[in-house]
C-alpha cells in the first residue's frame, strides 16, 4: 500500500507539474524572443556606460538585469509602435516604411507575406469559416487549421482553400496545405478557442467536435449538401 501511495503521489505531482512546465516553456520562448530584439541596443548602452563609469557598468552587466532591460525596451517600443499606428502621422510613416521595403525583392516577399497573414487572421472571414478541421497527415486523422484564402482551380472551377496548420505547443511553426473547400470540416470555434486547443495539446477543448460530411449518414449528407 505504501508503494502504491508513493507511485500515486509521484504521478499526481507529475500531472500537476506538466501544465506549469508547458506554460513556462511558452512564456520563456515568447519572452526570450522579445528580449532578444532589444538585447543589442541594451548591450551597446551598457557598454557605453562601462566606458564612462566602469563601476556602474559592472553593476548593470548582469544576465538577469540585461534580460529585463531588453524586455522592457522591446515592450515599450511595441507600445509606441502601436500608438503610432493608430495616429495619422504614424500610418504615414508606416506606409513610407512599407514602400521602402517593397523595393527590396526578397525582404518584400517575406515582410509582405507575413503582414498579409497577420491581417487575414485578425479579420473575420467572409463566406467560409476561419477555423476548420483538415484530414492530416492522412484521411481519418484531423488537425485544426486556419483558412487564409480561397482560390479557384483552373479547368475544374473547384474552390480550393489555403489552410495554415500550426504545430503544438508552439503555433508559430506549421504547414500550409491547399485543400478542396468541400473536404474541410467547418467549426464554430473562435481563434482564441483554437489557439488554446493547440497550445494545450488538446487539453483545453470543447466537449464536442463537428462531424465531417463524409462521416454523416447518407440522408444527412444529402441534406447537408
Amino acid at each position: 500500500m505504501r508503494r502504491l501511495r508513493i507511485k500515486r503521489y509521484l504521478i499526481t505531482g507529475l500531472l500537476t507539474f506538466i501544465p506549469l512546465w508547458v506554460t513556462w516553456l511558452v512564456f520563456k520562448f515568447v519572452l526570450g524572443m522579445l528580449a532578444g530584439i532589444g538585447a543589442p541596443l541594451v548591450g551597446a548602452f551598457v557598454g557605453a556606460i562601462s566606458r564612462a563609469w566602469p563601476g556602474l557598468g559592472e553593476s548593470l552587466n548582469r544576465g538577469w538585469l540585461l534580460f529585463i532591460l531588453a524586455l522592457v525596451l522591446t515592450l515599450g517600443a511595441l507600445y509606441l509602435l502601436g500608438w503610432l499606428a493608430n495616429r495619422v502621422i504614424g500610418q504615414r510613416l508606416l506606409d513610407g516604411f512599407d514602400a521602402l521595403l517593397a523595393r527590396i525583392p526578397l525582404v518584400q516577399t517575406i515582410y509582405g507575406g507575413t503582414k498579409k497573414l497577420m491581417a487575414v487572421l485578425q479579420q473575420k472571414p467572409t463566406g467560409v469559416q476561419r477555423v476548420v478541421l483538415v484530414d492530416f497527415p492522412r484521411r481519418g486523422m484531423k488537425v485544426v487549421g486556419f483558412v487564409t484564402r480561397v482560390m479557384t482551380e483552373e479547368g475544374t472551377g473547384r474552390e480550393m482553400a489555403a489552410v495554415y496548420i500550426p504545430t503544438t505547443p508552439n503555433p508559430t511553426g506549421g504547414y500550409l496545405e491547399v485543400v478542396p473547400l468541400d473536404e474541410l470540416t467547418p467549426t464554430d470555434w473562435t481563434m482564441d478557442q483554437a489557439m488554446a486547443f493547440i497550445i494545450s495539446g488538446g487539453a483545453v477543448a470543447p466537449d464536442t467536435l463537428p462531424a465531417s460530411v463524409t462521416a454523416l449518414p447518407r440522408d444527412d449528407a444529402k441534406d447537408h449538401a
